[in-house]
């Protein structure tokens, strides 16, 4: 017999049964250790189930729980037993949610082209900060007499009593605290003189009161006894980022597959498939590979990283509620444009057709959110009413990006619209936003409406444009932003919108549709001028043209507003 399973066993007997036969059918001799925990009716069934095979047998039972003594002693004992009745090479310590996944002879002859490795994860604290959630080298330094999971507040409170005291423990005379995976495949020889070592007393004292024995006693003991060290393990056991283990279901088969590896956990107790699999017979195949676990930590990788970031733009439970934990906070890049259809009448319908892309209206108009081509529903069932998408604008608009992936949107805004959205555009960095500041009184002007109507209408679009301007020139503004006084556009517009269509992408390079036409501004000085005899300055946040019948400009300097 070249090796000899242990196995840990607390929960799903019947499936610890299935592996444990399965073992044995392959001429390993099995040590089981049952939690003492286990009702014993369960255990005794158990324990009948598994009678009619000689070469499995049942170490004492000990309370096994998380974080405590009780692990390494079951595994003490188990371990005396084994090498007690069996005269073997190797011990593979293994849980009752343990499934191999290939052939045992495979991973007999691994065993036995390395007759003198021991298959250990170990690693000191100092070297591998592996920790997730909990304490590093001071589960080696204090004295931890409770069970973390039964009594946390005593725990963390023993923990705090012994920082304010300076309280030090020091490991045994030659022992260097090393930390790895509790699942190991140790030599015989190594085993038995962890078992049989004249400190036996003084190591067991130490970790006794040690917080996570079972990841620390044998992986520090190997460094001492052993003669060779692989400091892997042969069980494929992953965990998530709170330290959590993951556990494998069904779906999981090709991938357990593909990682080469002789055994994982933890499988859930109900994957008849992985379990009817990886169980059934199959001959040993010399040309498989070496355990190759690194095969699919991509996977798991990306899959940490699905849990934790999401995707980009799509808000869920777990980080809906948290500002800035959010993976993006659009699905994709959109640009808004302020200012450009008040100037050019044809603006969207060219845009349109010089992009391909989505062109809105204004999303966020007071009456309604005009969405492209004047549907009142959008795809993902959003409404154009002005009372649902003022609800939460946020989510509105996010949604908006999520349902249309792959398109790209534009949409009008301007001071009249509603201003709870800016901040959030201003602070996207997949908005593209551009502004011709001063470009709201053109429309005023050619309303024609009574000029004291427009005087506190003029006023009132002043102020928001310039609150506009404020947030977008913001040190947090992460959007790529560009604004332009109207008489800076104005002389080279062309050169904007080529700049603008730029960005969003050309539909087709080889044939661009011409520029739309400005709006005629003649007497729009005039208009300017009636503004500021009433008592309003307009270009208090910008600078319009020199235009036909305004006034002369020399007895008002150009004034800007700083952000």
């Amino acid at each position: 017999m070249s090796m000899g399973v242990i196995m840990l066993v607390h929960t799903a007997l019947d499936r610890a049964a299935q592996v444990a036969r399965h073992w044995a059918k392959a001429g390993c001799p099995v040590v089981i250790h049952v939690d003492r925990q286990v009702p014993d009716d369960r255990f005794d069934a158990f324990r009948a189930d598994l009678s009619d095979l000689p070469d499995i047998a049942f170490s004492s039972r000990h309370r096994c729980e998380w974080g405590t003594w009780g692990l390494v002693a079951a595994t003490l004992d188990a371990a005396t037993m084994m090498l007690g009745r069996h005269d073997v090479r190797h011990v593979y310590l293994a849980s009752g949610a343990c499934l191999p996944l290939r052939p045992v002879p495979d991973l007999l002859d691994h065993l036995a082209s390395r007759p003198d490795t021991d298959f250990i994860e170990s690693a000191t604290t100092a070297d591998v900060p592996w920790t997730v959630g909990g304490l590093d080298r001071e589960r080696f330094t204090l004295y931890f007499p409770v069970s973390w999971r039964r009594n946390k507040p005593l725990f963390d409170a023993l923990v705090a009593g012994q920082r304010a005291l300076g309280i030090r423990r020091r490991p045994p005379r030659g022992v260097v605290p090393h930390m790895g995976s509790q699942w190991w495949c140790l030599t015989a020889r190594t085993l038995r003189a962890i078992l049989d070592s004249p400190d036996r007393r003084d190591h067991d004292a130490y970790f006794r009161r040690s917080w996570i024995p079972d990841e620390s006693y044998f992986q520090s003991l190997a460094r001492v006894y052993a003669t060779e060290i692989e400091a892997r393990s042969l069980t494929l056991s992953k965990f998530d980022f709170q330290g959590k283990p993951h556990i494998f279901y069904d779906d999981h088969l090709q991938l357990l597959r593909r990682s080469d590896c002789f055994v994982a956990r933890k499988i859930w107790p109900r994957a008849d498939r992985l379990y009817d699999a990886f169980l059934g017979d199959a001959p040993a195949n010399a040309d498989r590979q070496d355990p190759q676990p690194g095969k699919i930590d991509r996977v798991f990788a990306t899959a940490v990283d699905r849990r934790l970031r999401g995707r980009a733009g799509l808000y869920m439970q777990s980080r809906f509620p948290r500002h800035g934990f959010e993976n993006g906070a659009t699905a994709g890049r959109y640009a808004v444009f302020h200012g450009f259809d008040a100037l050019h009448d044809g603006f969207r319908p060219w845009l349109a057709k010089a992009t391909g892309a989505c062109i809105h209206g204004h999303l966020y108009a007071p009456d309604r959110a005009h969405f492209a081509g004047g549907e009142a529903v959008a795809p993902g069932a959003l409404t154009d009413d002005a009372r649902l998408r003022d609800y939460n604008p946020k989510a509105f608009l996010t949604n908006l990006l999520w349902n249309m992936r792959g398109v790209t949107h534009c949409f009008l805004y301007g001071p009249e619209d509603m201003p709870d959205i800016l901040w959030h555009m201003a602070r996207d960095p997949n908005a593209r936003i551009s502004v011709v500041s001063g470009a709201w009184a053109v429309p005023l002007w050619r309303a024609g409406a009574p000029f004291e109507a427009v005087r506190a209408r003029a006023a009132a679009l002043q102020r928001a444009e310039a609150s506009m301007i404020e947030t977008l020139r913001a040190p947090e503004a992460k959007a790529r932003v560009r604004i332009q006084t109207m008489a800076q556009y104005l002389e080279a517009p062309e050169e904007t919108l080529e700049a603008v269509a730029a960005e969003i992408g050309w539909r087709d390079t080889a044939d661009r549709p011409k520029p739309p036409a400005l709006v005629d501004l003649h007497d729009f000085g005039a208009f300017l001028q009636r503004l500021r005899n009433a008592g309003m300055d307009p270009y208090l946040t910008g600078d319009f043209p020199l235009l036909p019948a305004a006034a002369p400009r020399q007895a008002q300097p150009r004034r800007y507003v700083a952000s």
